[in-house]
């Protein structure tokens, strides 16, 4: 009975859904926030990913991934899509999908990569220009529960125009610390020069190893190694690294 049930949840999560766009949000000049409304959908932990399929007239169809923003909330999700100037799925998300269209999702996706309100420990979070997305859900779930648990969040970008949620994260909230690195233009009188994250900045923003954090990393693959490798270099247990990864 148990294994019946385990089965059919995994399959439920496996099965393709068609959701239906409710609103539009221009997050930057390349990022777009599709609020969907998905029929039945079993909800989601903060940090999981879903699959998105568009399928052309031709019958040719396509698949990506994206990270879920937002907390979970009934049969609504959103996703946070940056385009990809020669991608395939999305340039027609950020500029073309607009409000009452529909696409196919699956998921949510992933297990490891989560945090789930019962964790206490302090966490910080490390993102890479849309590497964000995820921990945003992170944020808005710890947030919405009124959880004390203290979170710290690194956020790389090349310059301020490329940040995401940027009013959002400026309001902040209790217990929620945020910190920029930009890699190529910095705001006027920004005290750090312009340059990719360096185990200083982690030792500056994030937390001693001796508190014990857990420590999720999410964005292209060269950033997440690096910064995973100068947290460990640091002295945090590689058991506490979460990684997420694109490109």
């Amino acid at each position: 009975m148990a294994r019946a049930a385990i089965q059919g949840r995994l399959g439920d999560r496996l099965r393709w859904r068609t959701a239906q766009v409710e609103d539009r949000r221009t997050e930057s000049g390349t990022a777009t926030t599709l609020v969907l409304s998905v029929p039945d959908w079993p909800g989601h932990l903060a940090g999981q990913h879903v699959d998105v399929r568009l399928t052309a007239e031709d019958g040719y169809s396509t698949q990506r991934s994206y990270s879920i923003a937002s907390v979970a909330d009934g049969e609504h999700l959103e996703l946070t899509v940056q385009r990809i100037e020669d991608g395939e799925v999305s340039p027609y998300l950020v500029d073309a999908l607009l409000v009452g269209g529909l696409v196919e999702i699956r998921g949510p996706v992933g297990g490891w990569f989560v945090w789930q309100p019962e964790q206490s420990e302090p966490v910080l979070l490390v993102a890479g220009g849309s590497g964000i997305v995820p921990l945003m859900s992170m944020i808005r779930t710890r947030a919405s529960i009124g959880s004390r648990v203290p979170f710290r969040l690194l956020y790389s970008v090349r310059d301020p125009a490329d940040r995401l949620y940027a009013d959002e994260l400026r309001k902040g909230s209790p217990g929620l610390d945020t910190s920029y690195v930009y890699t190529r233009v910095t705001p006027d009188g920004w005290p750090r020069p312009a340059g990719r994250v360096e185990p200083d900045d982690l030792v500056r923003h994030g937390w001693p190893p001796e508190f014990e954090p857990t420590c999720y990393v999410c964005g292209p693959t060269g950033f997440v190694e690096k910064a995973a490798t100068y947290l460990v270099l640091l002295g945090h247990s590689p058991d506490r690294v979460r990684t997420e990864r694109f490109g």
